[in-house]
């Protein structure tokens, strides 16, 4: 019985110690495995913070090569409306070129037309009068007009001036009026019944300004309500410019 319980304390004591010795062994051998986890833990914690940064960098880029994209979209457009803006200034300057010289052409024409103006000379000249506040010419007034126009039929460089006036009657400005339309008058009939071309008249409503007579009666008057009829003409300067083509007789033929 003794020897049972010797024997029974004896065994007790050796797992006792052994349990000891395998827990020890146990923490020793685990503790290594629990550091090496817990630094693998900490490297996948600091990735995952690297990774979480390089997300937000690679955004932050994304932003900016989006914002850089739209600049360059809308400093595209502007390049192109400024191209745009450009070639309609040039289709402008061009259509104004050309405007230009047909307006060049036109004048070269109309001076080749008239000749010099200073070789222009006072051919002839009339006076039509016109009734009080009046701008219809009289049958009269249309008379001396057609004889004028007959007697210069044969006039080649020419133009016509018209000058309106009025009598001092009334106030500046309708006479200024008044007489411009009397000039119109001459000038229409000019061009309808006579056939003058248009650029070949000039005209102008002085009204009561360069009066024919200074006098303040009825006479007077009558006379300051008028439009003076000049014509202008260069032939007889054109015929003097030319040279003469005549032969002139030898020594022998005379």
């Amino acid at each position: 019985m003794r020897q049972s319980l010797g024997i029974t304390l004896i065994l007790g004591g050796a797992l006792l110690g052994g349990g000891c010795a395998t827990k020890k062994y146990v923490q020793q051998t685990a503790a290594p495995i629990q550091t090496k986890v817990d630094q693998v833990a900490d490297q996948a914690n600091k990735q995952g913070t690297d990774i979480d940064a390089a997300k937000k960098d690679i955004e932050r880029q994304d932003t900016g090569i989006n914002a850089a994209k739209e600049r360059a979209m809308s400093a595209e457009n502007k390049a192109g409306e400024a191209q745009a803006a450009a070639d309609k200034a040039d289709q402008d300057a061009m259509q104004a070129q050309n405007t230009s010289n047909q307006n060049t052409q036109a004048i070269d024409s109309l001076n080749t037309a008239l000749g010099n103006l200073d070789d222009y000379k006072l051919e002839a000249e009339t006076v039509v009068q016109f009734g009080f506040n009046k701008d219809v010419l009289t049958p009269e007034a249309k008379e001396q007009l057609d004889q004028f126009v007959s007697a210069h039929s044969n006039a080649k460089r020419y133009y016509i001036a018209l000058e309106g006036f009025t009598d001092k009657t009334g106030p500046a400005q309708y006479n200024d009026d008044l007489s411009r339309r009397r000039a119109d008058r001459v000038m229409a009939y000019l061009i309808m019944q006579h056939e003058v071309p248009v650029y070949r008249i000039q005209e102008i409503g002085l009204g009561k300004e360069k009066p024919a007579d200074e006098g303040h009666n009825r006479e007077a008057r009558a006379k300051n309500r008028r439009v003076e009829v000049r014509l202008f003409s260069a032939d007889q300067q054109l015929a003097m410019s030319q040279p003469n083509t005549q032969q002139q007789p030898n020594s022998a033929q005379q």
